[in-house]
């Protein structure tokens, strides 16, 4: 026990957060987490703030995200307390993940050594979207990722599903609208793209003005789809990705306040 203590070494400190000098050095070089203060030798030393503020960016890393988005959830939380009861949730999030896919991979294991059919719907149990993860944090906050993740388990099997499907069909839809060459600013684009902004007011935790997702949010999306190939290949690649873009900015410009 240090309770005498009133700050710890850069050595000391590494030494109990399982990390090295040169990472808390470079947390210090971007502004993370600096020392309380410098020693007339020079030595960087850490008070009990900057340890718990340690503690926060070291489970944020734990949870994936980079140095930029921790920079701008740590900038955002000015309770501690209520800081780190966020990230208790999102912990415990991630533990009950960790357990469906253990359980998952245990499932197919006893199938395969018991000689029976494996059941598809049940080998891919967490296995989900959270690849995505650390972009929508970065763009929207821990926040909204957390509240979004929270609703889509809560979908079930069956929800989720069904979502796909409608996120699938919707996907058609633009694909086949793009090649017919119909101007985005059409009868037929604002139906889908009215069908495309109902789609994304049904998920909690994004942007809304009233009740409706935020303009800005909407025209924000637009936009990643042509830039993220990722996105532009849901539409068909990057000329569907621009239709449906100039399609919701169109849209987004007579109905979205």
């Amino acid at each position: 026990m240090r309770a005498e203590a009133t700050d710890w070494s850069i050595q000391e400190v590494a030494r109990l957060a399982g990390t090295t000098s040169r990472t808390l050095r470079h947390y210090d070089d971007v502004g993370l987490v600096p020392p309380s203060r410098i020693g007339a030798n020079g030595y960087r030393y850490y008070d009990e703030a900057a340890l718990l503020r340690l503690q926060r960016v070291l489970l944020l890393r734990e949870l994936g995200l980079g140095i930029p988005a921790i920079a701008d959830v740590i900038a955002g939380q000015r309770d501690d307390r209520e800081a780190l009861r966020r990230q208790l949730a999102q912990l415990r999030q991630e533990q009950e993940r960790l357990a469906r896919q253990i359980a998952s991979v245990e499932r197919t294991i006893e199938t395969l050594e018991g000689g029976e059919q494996l059941m598809a719907e049940n080998m891919f149990d967490g296995f989900d979207h959270t690849q995505y993860r650390e972009e929508v944090e970065r763009e929207w906050g821990a926040e909204a990722y957390a509240t979004s993740d929270a609703w889509w388990r809560g979908l079930g099997r069956d929800g989720q599903a069904a979502f796909r499907e409608q996120v699938a069909a919707l996907n058609r839809d633009w694909i086949a609208a793009a090649a017919s060459g119909i101007d985005p600013d059409s009868h037929e684009a604002h139906a889908l793209a009215e069908r495309h902004v109902e789609w994304l007011g049904s998920t909690p935790g994004i942007p809304r003005t009233g009740d409706a997702p935020a303009k800005e949010y909407v025209l924000g999306l637009a936009e990643m789809y042509v830039a993220d190939p990722r996105f532009a290949a849901n539409y068909g690649g990057a000329t569907g990705a621009a239709f449906v873009r100039d399609a919701l900015a169109a849209y987004a410009a007579n109905r979205l306040s």
